[in-house]
């Protein structure tokens, strides 16, 4: 073959010259501001006070694109201006060359308006990318914006004592291990979210569960002795006159710091000078056969249930900490029960109203594939049940609102899926333990279970001059239609039951 067949390959400035279109230009640009946009979110996000974990979506995800996107313009414009021009006439090439003479007067007012609007540009991208990092670490955006799927979190969270608490202040914790980990598992949710595949309800992931020291006790002094607390928990009966019955008692909280106070109450399972550990047959942890007690004195005490032969390596011990029973406080669903009743105490549903109690909860409790199938239905429902009832109109919206804070159909999440440990009422939560049925290796003793006052005492109870009269020792709780024999009183109340 002769040198005159070998098509030489086109000189560099010629090929350089395919790159001045508008296309390949833009593109240009937008890939060096991405590029800066990335190396801003880097640096904002390595030298930031705690990480976020959406930041790993701008970063590393949002950002490249960008860069991509832009030389991926620059490529496709090479290759139209490679097209349109022939292969035999390659000087049609734009021979274009950027002079610049600083004595003339034209080329200083071009030159001072590119470097401008340069730095502009780059200030407006700094700025929009800095602005986009808060708004992605804010609450708004965890709830409304990218966690669609967390809709029924984020509405419970607003109602909560944790109200004005950052969700990264919990969801995201301090080390190099929990930053990648949060950069991975914002990439992961972005993917999800594209699909939909994600569960309904989602799961919660208790093995990769923060321990309550790097969450709860980051703010709440866990040495404190809180002592007794008195707390009112206001009921009404589902009859006909909605009959108002209250409950003062004293939560004996107390504390497990021999130092601060003595070790008693509730919060002597803190593992200050107890440690408690357990075993749990089921995720969710409702069911636990197995605890092990270890005292201040080193004395450790094995309690399980007589069904509970298994050989405990198995499984995988857990030792208790303030999630454990605490395990909604930020995201509690309230009962039909205790929802209707908490309405009926701040005046919102109008307890002169018959049957209002019976009839609220049983509009809330039926099934109802979407919200708004749910607020059509239960508007009819209860004008049906009160025709001609000009109150009906806020027991309706109150209905409604009860309805929309507390139950997600299109997520199936209601207070059945995420049950609330603490107490024993609507869900079996102290009873895990404190049932009676956990023995020790004697055959005999027992976690305390069967005395109520272990924990509480009631000091009042009823309703009207009933409450005046107080007992400082406790009173034996009142149980209206039957006479309550068994401490496990979620075996009757699971939240709905006509009470």
């Amino acid at each position: 073959m002769s040198k005159e067949n070998i098509t030489a390959a086109p000189p560099l400035h010629t090929r350089l010259s395919r790159l001045h279109n508008w296309l390949s230009l833009a593109g240009l640009l937008l890939a060096v501001s991405a590029f800066f946009a990335f190396m801003l979110l880097f640096s904002v996000d390595l030298f930031a006070s705690h990480a976020n974990p959406y930041m790993g979506i701008l970063a590393y995800v949002v950002a490249p694109s960008f860069l991509l996107l832009g030389l991926a313009a620059v490529l496709v414009g090479y290759i139209l201006e490679t097209r349109r021009i022939p292969k035999d006439h390659p000087e049609m090439a734009s021979n274009f060359i950027l002079h610049v003479n600083l004595t003339r007067r034209r080329d200083r007012r071009l030159l001072v308006g590119f470097i401008g609007g340069s730095l502009g540009f780059l200030f407006l991208t700094a700025l929009g990318s800095y602005q986009t990092y808060h708004i992605t670490e804010s609450n708004k955006f965890c709830g409304e914006v990218c966690h669609v799927p967390m809709d029924p979190q984020y509405q419970a969270y607003q109602h909560s004592a944790h109200a004005r608490v950052a969700c990264v202040a919990c969801h995201v914790g301090p080390g190099a291990g929990n930053y990648i980990r949060t950069k991975i598992s914002g990439m992961r949710q972005l993917y999800h979210m594209i699909l939909s595949d994600f569960n309904r309800p989602i799961a919660l992931h208790n093995v990769n569960q923060r321990p309550a020291q790097e969450t709860c006790q980051s703010c709440h002094w866990v040495q404190k002795h809180t002592g007794d607390l008195h707390k009112t928990y206001r009921h009404f009966l589902a009859d006909e006159t909605n009959t108002p019955f209250t409950v003062q008692m004293l939560l004996k909280v107390g504390g497990s710091d021999p130092v601060h106070g003595p070790v008693e109450g509730i919060h002597s399972h803190m593992n200050i000078a107890n440690k408690v550990e357990f075993i749990a047959t089921d995720e969710g942890r409702l069911t636990i056969p197995w605890v092990r007690v270890t005292n201040a004195n080193e004395k450790v005490t094995v309690y399980r249930t007589k069904e509970f032969t298994d050989d405990i390596s198995k499984y995988a011990i857990r030792t208790m900490d303030c999630m454990d029973c605490h395990n909604r406080p930020s995201h509690k669903y309230l009962t039909p029960n205790g929802a209707v009743d908490q309405s009926m105490a701040f005046g919102r549903i109008d307890p002169s109203l018959p049957w209002a109690k019976a009839k609220v909860v049983k509009a809330l409790v039926q099934t109802y594939a979407t919200r708004e199938e749910a607020n059509q239905k239960i508007e009819g429902f209860l004008r049906g049940e009160y025709p001609g009832e000009k109150r009906v109109n806020a027991l309706i919206k109150e209905t409604q609102a009860i309805y929309e804070a507390n139950f997600f159909p299109e997520m199936k999440v209601d207070w059945r899926v995420h049950p609330d440990m603490i107490g024993h009422k609507d869900s079996n939560g102290c009873f895990r333990c404190h049932d009676g049925k956990h023995l020790a290796s004697d055959g005999k003793s027992s976690i305390k279970g069967s005395d109520c006052n272990a924990c509480h005492l009631i000091v009042a109870q009823g309703a009207g001059k009933d409450l005046e009269k107080v007992a400082a020792k406790g009173l034996t709780f009142i149980h209206i239609d039957s006479e309550n024999s068994e401490p496990s009183c979620n075996e009757c109340h699971n939240g709905q039951t006509q009470e």
